[in-house]
């Protein structure tokens, strides 16, 4: 049995607190400064602290006698719970998309003790679309363009907006303010999130994609030097990416996050009837033949444990409990920073928690090789 503190009892650490206690292997130490929010979870194998994350010593107090800490805060606090983890010799996972963030984290890294990891950016994206990237690249001989395209939709879009709540709003916005990182004509480059618009089919629906911050994760430096171009976009439905650029630059709302946010949340509704689209297209040379390879998968809200669970949830919650999984096992690097791309894709997707991304809605793999 594996004692773990996870902090943040919100949409996704409920979730991952509720994997966790159900497979019987874990026993949670969920803490909030919410209490509405701790009193909505109740199982025998998750206990329930107030804490405020904020407070260097309250952490503290609630990390001892933990294995490792799991952070489904804001990604503003991280750096605090990474420096409390690093002090106690406890292993540390989180969800950020946030750059600055993980760069934080990962300086906390640089004196882990030997055992102790340091691994960020364990949600949907970045962490499995980069696990997954890392998977279709290991087809190729030599790479040439690689395209990440990640989206957390409604199944019934009812407002102008296109969209719905899904996940963290702070995150959100983060996303849509940022510089994003990219590869373009071999060069690392920051591009202006919102831009870069396009537009592409799935499964007969329409879409657009646009740029937005923090969804390579560690790919641009893994990537440096390997390939010509690499970006990564958000995926919504076409009409989406107007309004929200209307609001972040024509109303520079970008500039005034908070009341952004205030905009959003009470005027955007929450859905759990949503779908989840994870999109990776790379070409390169194979056997010398320049060749694309695709993978492409739709995920939905499911019913889990007699309640109906989002599929941003079920992605994000999933994402990270595979690889706590894979790091108690002994199947990830046993100290220091750890980054997305060096899971094992296939270790990933046959764990129980990773088989969410196999089992849960169409999928389109394309396992024909056309240069045989």
């Amino acid at each position: 049995m594996t004692d773990i503190v996870l902090l943040g009892a919100g949409k996704i650490g409920r979730m991952i607190a509720r994997f966790l206690a159900d497979s019987g292997d874990y026993r949670v130490r969920l803490c909030d400064a919410d209490p509405d929010a701790l009193a909505r979870v109740s199982h025998p194998a998750i206990e329930t602290r107030h804490v405020d994350a904020a407070n260097p010593i309250a952490l503290a107090d609630d990390f001892r006698g933990r294995a490792l800490v799991v952070s489904a805060l804001s990604y503003k606090l991280n750096p605090t719970v990474a420096e409390v983890a690093a002090d106690l010799g406890l292993s540390y996972f989180d969800l950020t998309e946030d750059v600055e963030t993980t760069r934080r984290v990962r300086a906390v890294a640089a004196n882990a003790r030997p055992g102790q990891i340091f691994m960020p950016q364990c949600g949907l994206a970045p962490g499995f679309i980069t696990i997954l990237a890392g998977h279709v690249l290991t087809w190729f001989d030599k790479l040439d363009t690689v395209r990440l395209r990640v989206g957390a939709l409604p199944q019934y879009p009812s407002n102008q907006f296109k969209y719905n709540l899904t996940w963290s709003t702070d995150g959100l916005i983060n996303e849509y303010c940022n510089p994003c990182e990219a590869i373009h004509a071999g060069r690392r480059i920051e591009v202006l999130p919102l831009e870069g618009l396009e537009h592409f089919d799935l499964d007969g629906v329409a879409y657009e994609a646009f740029n937005t911050s923090g969804g390579l994760g560690t790919l641009c430096e893994t990537l440096d030097g390997q390939v010509r171009e690499l970006d990564y976009k958000t995926v919504r439905y076409p009409g989406h990416r107007e309004l929200a650029k209307f609001l972040v630059d024509e109303l520079r709302l970008g500039e005034r996050r908070e009341i952004l946010k205030d905009i959003l949340e009470k005027s955007v509704p929450i859905t759990f009837q949503d779908v989840v689209i994870v999109f990776v297209t790379v070409t390169g040379w194979r056997k010398g033949r320049f060749v694309q390879k695709s993978e492409a998968r739709k995920i939905y809200m499911s019913t889990i444990g007699g309640e109906v669970w989002s599929a941003i949830q079920i992605t994000t919650a999933a994402s990270l409990c595979a690889v706590v999984d894979l790091h108690v096992a002994g199947r990830l690097p046993t100290s220091g920073f750890v980054k997305q791309e060096q899971v094992d894709f296939e270790s990933f997707v046959k764990n129980r928690f990773g088989r969410h991304y196999e089992s849960v809605g169409p999928r389109t793999t394309g396992h024909a090789d056309p240069t045989e």
